[in-house]
């Protein structure tokens, strides 16, 4: 009798973490159906929703105790989705698909661009697995796929909250798109803020900080998101030379 409950204890699944995981999933389809109804407010909105729930499932699983193979494959399939999927076909529908009024020729480069960036995505969450156990926790390889997604989101959230038409941004938003697919998968190291504990004190000027940041946030929320992002995928290669450069400098004073 034990090893039956045991056994059919295993085969179970834990319900609150990946109750989580199947919401960012929820979202992450419906920023797609957003897209293509012409609604991208809401996609965009899915897309960072999407985003706290991916945030939430893992810190979830880990203060309960229920982390899981499961859990971790189901998220990886959900963020895919997510910030793989949805950020592709929300910019295609926003911007990409109309280079297609330029040509035959253009109309293809649109969806490859939009299929670059989904293809990348799948390659940095596979790498991201592979690596989980052995990668430096402190940084990431590569820009992650959750802030890449929140780049091409609030791209496409501050033009449509502006009234700005993404046929007036298609070669931008084809760069943009490009780019960000190719950081992901790309060898430069971004900080992960992993090291932050929030359950320790801090200064009292870091609340102060934190109160101006969202006070500026306000202000305009897409258009401080997306220079947010801008700021983000900027700081990898910037880290990465800074690092190499100091690695010579200890490199010639050893030598």
């Amino acid at each position: 009798m034990p090893t039956e409950q045991h056994s059919r204890r295993r085969r179970g699944i834990y319900l609150l973490p990946n109750l989580f995981t199947t919401a960012g999933l929820f979202f992450g389809f419906f920023a797609i159906v957003s897209a293509i109804n012409g609604e991208f407010n809401l996609a965009a909105l899915g897309i960072f929703v999407a985003m706290v729930m991916d945030g939430l499932d893992g810190r979830v699983a880990r203060l309960t105790n229920t982390q899981s193979d499961f859990g971790v494959q189901f998220d990886s399939l959900s963020d895919m989705v997510c910030f793989g999927l949805a950020p592709a076909l929300v910019m295609y529908q926003w911007a990409l698909g109309d280079l297609a009024g330029m040509g035959d020729f253009w109309g293809k480069i649109g969806w490859i661009g939009a299929f670059t960036y989904a293809a990348c995505a799948a390659l940095r969450l596979a790498r991201f697995n592979t690596q989980a156990g052995v990668a430096e926790k402190r940084y990431f390889q590569g820009l992650p796929s959750p802030a890449a997604a929140a780049g091409l989101a609030s791209m496409v959230w501050f033009g449509a909250s502006t009234g700005f038409d993404g046929s007036s941004a298609k070669i931008i938003a084809l760069l943009v798109t490009v780019a960000t697919g190719l950081l992901m998968v790309s060898n430069f190291r971004y900080y992960s803020f992993k090291e932050f504990d929030f359950r320790y004190r801090v200064p009292f000027i870091v609340l102060v900080v934190l109160v101006l940041i969202i006070a500026f946030a306000s202000i305009h929320p897409p258009l401080v998101l997306f220079l947010a992002f801008l700021t983000y995928a900027v700081s990898g290669p910037a880290l990465t030379l800074i690092q190499r450069r100091r690695q010579r400098a200890v490199g010639r004073r050893g030598g």
